[in-house]
């Protein structure tokens, strides 16, 4: 027997030793029950994940409802507003339309007031012209002292029943 061999004899009994003193403190079932604590750890980890993954998911729901609703109410505000605008576009077109009216029936009002202030003036002016011209002739036709007082007699009534 060599060295060799009797090392190898050495390691095997080291082995055995180490082995038996494994055993006798009971280190087999020690790691069992660390390994089996671990996994157990391991799962409950795992069960919280899980857990943890289905309440995301739940908000995550939750908000995409939430996004849902307010993206409806938001159209429905948008489409309110198109309504209100047409409206008081509609009601400003009404109005517009109110003032040219009156703006045109009281532009006319004016003409038309002209036009009778003018038809006055001219009336008025020619029966000026006619009564001047009236009492020229009766005082070139009623020379005299007569025709004088005819003339002025004249004159005053016409005046009188033409104004």
């Amino acid at each position: 027997m060599d060295a060799s061999s009797w090392a190898t004899i050495w390691v095997l009994l080291g082995l055995f030793a180490f082995f038996g003193v494994l055993f006798y403190f009971k280190v087999p079932p020690m790691l069992t029950v660390a390994l089996d604590n671990r996994a157990k750890k391991i799962s409950e980890e795992l069960e919280e994940a899980r857990r943890l993954r289905e309440e995301a998911e739940a908000v995550l729901a939750e908000y995409k409802k939430k996004t849902g609703d307010v993206e409806a109410e938001a159209e429905a505000i948008i489409a309110q507003a198109r309504r209100e605008a047409e409206a008081l576009s509609a009601e400003a077109k009404t109005r517009i339309e109110d003032y040219v009216e009156r703006r045109t029936k009281a532009v006319e009002s004016r003409i038309a007031q002209a036009e009778t202030q003018a038809v006055a003036d001219v009336r008025s002016r020619a029966i000026d012209v006619a009564a001047a011209a009236a009492g020229q002739i009766l005082a070139e036709r009623g020379k005299g002292s007569g025709g004088d007082e005819l003339v002025a007699r004249s004159i005053d009534q016409l005046r009188k029943n033409l104004n």
